[in-house]
């Protein structure tokens, strides 16, 4: 599997790190998650290169993962915003941040921490069971084929 190629696999997870699979669009991802919108604001707060970064970007909006935004037409002026497909990122998004500060934070704890506003309260993410709501432990998960698996897939090797 060459990475060039990874959005041909018949494999969810090697189609979306095609799409957002290296540093710097994660790194843009977590930018718009907070807020940050124009593209100098973008450069500015990550020190990326204009290049990179309007690779990125342009990649992402490629992707439907954000939407350019005129915000002003004289001069044109864009800004950069997550659609419905970006906003769906938001829990693999917050889960990385969150392992992150479990191994990564240091001695003083984590750098950021976040607030649900509904109820008030700093929470940690929690991945749980759309069907009974009990958290999930990888070792209590079974994968098994599903209907996109293709005669000689990888998946067409998992059992029930």
């Amino acid at each position: 599997m060459k990475w060039q190629e990874l959005d041909r696999e018949n494999c969810s997870l090697a189609r979306a790190m095609a799409v957002v699979g290296d540093r710097w669009t994660l790194l843009v991802l977590r930018e718009a998650f907070l807020r940050v919108r124009r593209f100098d604001d973008f450069q500015e707060r990550l020190g990326i290169a204009r290049r990179v970064l309007t690779e990125r970007l342009k990649h992402l909006v490629d992707h439907g993962v954000l939407e350019k935004v005129a915000y002003s037409q004289t001069p044109l002026r864009h800004e950069y915003r997550l659609t419905e497909k970006g906003l769906a990122l938001y829990p693999v998004i917050i889960s990385l941040v969150h392992w992150g500060d479990a191994y990564y934070a240091g001695k003083k704890g984590p750098p950021v921490l976040h607030r649900h506003q509904a109820c008030g309260h700093d929470f940690r993410s929690v991945l749980t069971c759309s069907e009974c709501g009990e958290a999930l432990d990888p070792r209590e998960v079974s994968p098994h084929a599903g209907p996109g698996a293709r005669k000689g897939d990888w998946a067409e090797r998992l059992t029930d």
